[in-house]
């Protein structure tokens, strides 16, 4: 007797995964990839292991920047107008943090946790006062950046934010030998012939542009650019190159797995993945800081 011929597929299925499942997932490797990678680039750029995009406010500030678009209706550069000014507020976030941390030619760790505070306490005003300001749409459109979530996906969002997370996981890549030297000092870099501020000055542009872009499309999500660099350095060492393509795996992997977790924990209900990503990272920061501190003479 022949084989049994295939079952025919359902066209609503069919539909479903490829218009909703798909990319969604493509999505959140996408943006984990480029969050991954902004924080082991930012950790490397300020020699501080506790540098990351939500924890310093650049997550707040290209939040900041997408809800302007979304509150003033602005769409002078088509749909990628929200991207473009969530990218233009994640950079002066980040300068403004380089900035002030900055004293003596090196970067002081208290002032860049302060100034991260007070970057994120800013944009979190800000995004208040524009959720007051707003129309009952753009209010859940706004909402939904504070909160973060993958649903909605779009195929061309999708592809858009894993191509720049490729192309920024490469170009940071490319420059991971100059981290290794930054890493001895920068006194060190200079004399193995590394020109610093333009190393830190293109690194800010990079994780700018990958917080900018993850952020547009998702909202703020935290934490996944401290977590993920840190537990590839405790396995694979701190040589960067090899380091920042494990972010980029590592961070595809834990978003799609947060992602996963949000829709199935709660029957009937999808939970924020910017909740469950902060209730891990959390309390992966306060162990961090407190380790740090130690090693540093700081506590008993």
């Amino acid at each position: 007797m022949g084989a049994e011929p295939w079952p025919p597929i359902d066209p609503t299925a069919d539909a479903a995964l490829w218009v909703i499942r798909f990319p969604r997932i493509v999505m959140a490797m996408g943006v984990g990839a480029a969050l991954a990678v902004a924080g082991a680039v930012m950790q490397a750029v300020f020699g501080n292991p506790l540098a990351e995009p939500g924890v310093v406010g650049v997550s707040a500030g290209a939040a900041f920047g997408a809800a302007i678009a979304i509150v003033t209706g602005l769409l002078a550069l088509g749909e990628w107008t929200i991207a473009l000014l969530a990218f233009a507020g994640g950079l002066g976030a980040t300068l403004l943090v380089y900035g002030v941390s900055r004293a003596g030619g090196r970067t002081e760790v208290v002032t860049l946790l302060l100034t991260g505070i007070a970057v994120n306490a800013f944009g979190g005003a800000g995004l208040a006062f524009l959720l007051f300001m707003a129309g009952s749409a753009s209010r859940e459109q706004i909402v939904f950046w504070q909160l973060g979530s993958l649903s909605g996906s779009l195929w061309r969002e999708a592809l858009l934010v894993l191509a720049v997370a490729a192309i920024g996981t490469v170009v940071a890549v490319l420059l991971g030998r100059r981290y290794d030297i930054l890493a001895l000092g920068e006194r060190n870099a200079r004399h193995l012939g590394i020109d610093v501020e333009r190393l830190r000055f293109a690194s800010i542009v990079l994780v700018a542009l990958l917080t900018g872009v993850a952020v547009a499309f998702v909202g703020i999500i935290s934490f996944v650019g401290l977590v993920v660099p840190h537990l590839m350095r405790m396995l694979l060492g701190p040589a960067h190159r090899a380091l920042l393509v494990s972010s980029a795996f590592g961070g595809a992997l834990l978003i799609v797995v947060a992602d996963l977790l949000a829709r199935t924990l709660i029957g009937g209900a999808e939970l924020p993945i910017g909740l469950l990503t902060s209730l891990v990272g959390g309390p992966f920061f306060f162990v961090l800081l407190w380790r740090q501190r130690r090693a540093s003479g700081g506590w008993a």
